[in-house]
């Protein structure tokens, strides 16, 4: 397997925000698949996640970089909510964001994209069991340079 990495060959850390198990599973599955070994970690919702990045309420803080997966309709603290708490922490602000979500909505959409998502993706069109997804993180790391 081989890890997606930044320039600095540092293995990117991926946290999926999800509170649908069988998703989170679909997309863990196809990570494997397609043999990206990468750090997975997954939070439940947008608190969860929040503990996790800044290593509260007895987590340890996920290490840098760090690429999420967002999903927006969640418990306690929706995608949107999470992706706002983030741009307003300068610790956290320059964390790369993909929405992976069902919503069609463009208000949903819109949302997204003011608080500066690298992409809004619906899981129906991330591909057969998320495999185009996988495809996509990895192309992205390949060839965006970060700072």
């Amino acid at each position: 397997m081989t890890p997606l990495s930044t320039l600095e060959s540092k293995p990117v850390n991926m946290l999926l925000v999800d509170d649908d198990d069988g998703d989170a599973k679909a997309v863990q599955r196809a990570f494997l698949r397609a043999r990206i070994a990468n750090p997975f970690y997954r939070a439940i919702d947008g608190i969860d996640a929040l503990d996790i990045l800044r290593g509260e309420n007895g987590k340890t803080a996920l290490p840098s970089p760090r690429l999420l997966l967002v999903d927006l309709n969640m418990p306690r603290m929706n995608g949107i909510e999470l992706v706002a708490e983030l741009r307003a922490d300068p610790a956290l602000q320059p964390l790369v964001v993909f929405i992976l979500t069902t919503s069609h909505r463009e208000e949903d959409m819109a949302a997204a994209y003011d608080l500066h998502v690298a992409g809004y993706i619906l899981k129906e069109k991330a591909g057969e069991d998320f495999l185009r997804l996988t495809a996509l993180i990895d192309n992205y790391w390949r060839i965006v340079e970060l700072p």
